[in-house]
């Protein structure tokens, strides 16, 4: 899979969110043909890796994340030709397809978990029941996080089966050889199918230990089973067992609460676990005490200290993180990090820059690369998404009143990543021409056609980056070490990489910055900047969300 870092350390995953990419049979779904008939777009981008969410079949309770067949198409993106014939089309542009493998549970609609119901032993152990405590209340106090109990009776027994999701998804019992070579199983079919990449969502929950406790400090539960050591077994022996037999094959874990610690051990290449990890401690900056379904301005002094903490503690580590702004679970960065909407263009840009020139690989959410934005619903109607509604709900269940619960649940909807990409201003934006499942945004302003048309666009940026990345040793394999920590609203960073030097300052505010360049920079050139009229200088006096990279 990987015995070196530098075989994939230039390389740039762009994710697509195959309900919302591209609908072409006119059901208001983004299907598989569309995603194919959008390839020599994403190979102008410049991409390596197209991730896909599952695109599984489901009954689509958790949008795909519940999987009904690991080994299918969901009829609702197409078929299994379909399948074949994107990653062939792709490979001719010279892009690979990630798989998205949801491992931790599969849907309740599930046969293992349909012939567990139906009193077949041998499923029953590949799911994790329990039976409940003395006084009939669940077997531990752990809580979904989905809300409410972490346990559901499993039929008409006396035991309770676990899900740490959505009740419709029920956690599989890796304790048990039988369901890991099931799934290892799944794995080679998907890579003789020709895909080239896995994204394992929310790996580091599958340790479960053997005897399921109460969280000793009367939380919700999350300690007793996030990063548990036995993962890190499971996973070097997915490598021994598969990957070790597919040179090439890239993997990263979404870890789910993690450690700077145990996500060297993840992705350390000598360890062989996997290739990169997602974490998301610099995503919950805007959480009121740890809590995501709060609305408050992000706190920048933690956002750097997080970033620095991770940047320099994988660069010494050895480790390797896959670095993002946006996905299909996280509000727009833009409406996250940008105070102003007059700088959204600028600000996408440095934010662009801040993890494109960073140690690590860089992923890109669909229509980041044009500026999307949140939609602006107006009420809870406009929104599908099961945790959202839940969250509401909650909010309202304790007090919090209508307007106010429906503004922090538009300000943190896994929603506002998930309406249709903008492609043009034709009705429905170019994605379909039937009204699709979920509601459009912002198109007439922001689309592909009007951001591909303008020199100064958004697209073009980013296609400097994905070529600086490749063209640039410095940016692909150099260190990581912070700079300038006590600037106000300052991000820095240098990289090096023998003698190779790139001194990355991002601004994440409004007000004048100055900053002087150390000495040995003084003599470098400007690589990248976010205004065009910038010049290389010994000091700057930074802009509103100003990025200037200076090479030496």
């Amino acid at each position: 899979m990987k015995e070196t870092q530098s075989t994939f350390a230039n390389k740039v995953v762009y994710q697509a969110y195959p309900k919302s990419f591209k609908d072409t049979n006119g059901d208001g779904i983004g299907d598989l043909r569309g995603i194919i008939e959008k390839l020599p777009y994403l190979a102008k981008l410049g991409i390596d890796y197209l991730w896909l969410n599952p695109i599984f079949p489901s009954p689509q309770r958790d949008n795909g994340y519940d999987i009904s067949d690991y080994c299918a198409i969901d009829p609702v993106f197409g078929t299994m030709a379909d399948f074949e014939e994107l990653v062939a089309k792709a490979a001719e542009h010279h892009i690979s397809i990630m798989m998205d493998m949801v491992f931790n549970h599969t849907s309740t609609a599930h046969i293992w978990f349909q012939k567990a119901l139906a009193g077949d032993k041998k499923y029953q152990d590949y799911y994790i029941l329990r039976p409940k405590k003395a006084d009939g209340s669940a077997p531990t106090s752990w809580e979904s996080k989905f809300g409410g109990s972490a346990w559901a009776p499993f039929g008409n027994t006396d035991l309770d089966y676990l899900h740490l999701y959505d009740i419709s998804q029920a956690d599989l019992n890796w304790r048990n050889p039988e369901v890991i070579a099931e799934l290892n199983k799944v794995l080679g079919f998907w890579l003789d199918k020709g895909a080239k990449a896995f994204r394992f969502d929310v790996i580091n929950v599958v340790g479960k230990d053997q005897k399921l406790l109460d969280d000793p400090h009367g939380g919700n539960g999350k300690p007793m089973y996030t990063d548990r050591p036995i993962v890190h077994e499971y996973l070097q022996n997915m490598y021994r067992d598969v990957f070790a037999k597919h040179p090439g094959v890239i993997t990263v874990g979404e870890l789910s609460s993690t450690t700077v610690e145990n996500a060297i051990a993840y992705t350390a290449a000598d360890r062989h676990e996997l290739s990169m990890a997602f974490s998301f401690h610099h995503l919950k900056v805007d959480y009121e005490n740890g809590n995501k379904w709060t609305k408050i301005p992000y706190d920048f002094e933690k956002l750097r200290h997080i970033l620095h903490e991770w940047g320099k503690g994988l660069s010494d580590g050895g480790g390797w993180p896959a670095w993002f702004w946006n996905n299909h679970d996280q509000p727009r960065a833009i409406n996250r990090f940008i105070k102003n909407p007059q700088y959204y263009h600028l600000g996408a840009a440095m934010l662009a820059a801040a993890i494109h020139l960073n140690r690590g690989t860089p992923y890109i959410y669909m229509g980041e690369e044009i500026g999307m934005t949140d939609p602006d619903f107006k009420s809870m109607a406009d929104y599908v998404d099961v945790e959202s509604q839940n969250a509401y709900q909650e909010l309202l269940d304790k007090g919090v009143s209508a307007d106010e619960a429906f503004a922090i649940v538009k300000s943190k909807s896994r929603d506002n990543a998930r309406i249709p990409m903008q492609w043009n201003t034709e009705k429905y934006a170019g994605f379909s021409d039937h009204k699709p499942w979920l509601a459009n945004g912002d198109f007439q302003q922001i689309n592909v056609a009007k951001d591909l048309a303008d020199p100064q666009g958004l697209f073009q940026f980013y296609q400097r980056l994905i070529a600086l990345r490749k063209q640039e040793p410095v940016i692909a394999l150099g260190d990581y070490q912070p700079m300038f920590a006590d600037l106000a609203e300052v991000y820095a960073f240098k990289r090096q990489l023998q003698d190779q030097y790139l001194l990355v300052i991002t601004h994440f505010g409004e007000k004048a910055v100055t900053v002087d360049l150390p000495k040995e920079a003084q003599s470098g050139s400007l690589l990248l900047a976010n205004y065009s009229d910038s010049r290389m200088a010994d000091k700057f006096v930074l802009r509103p969300y100003e990025v200037i990279a200076v090479k030496y």
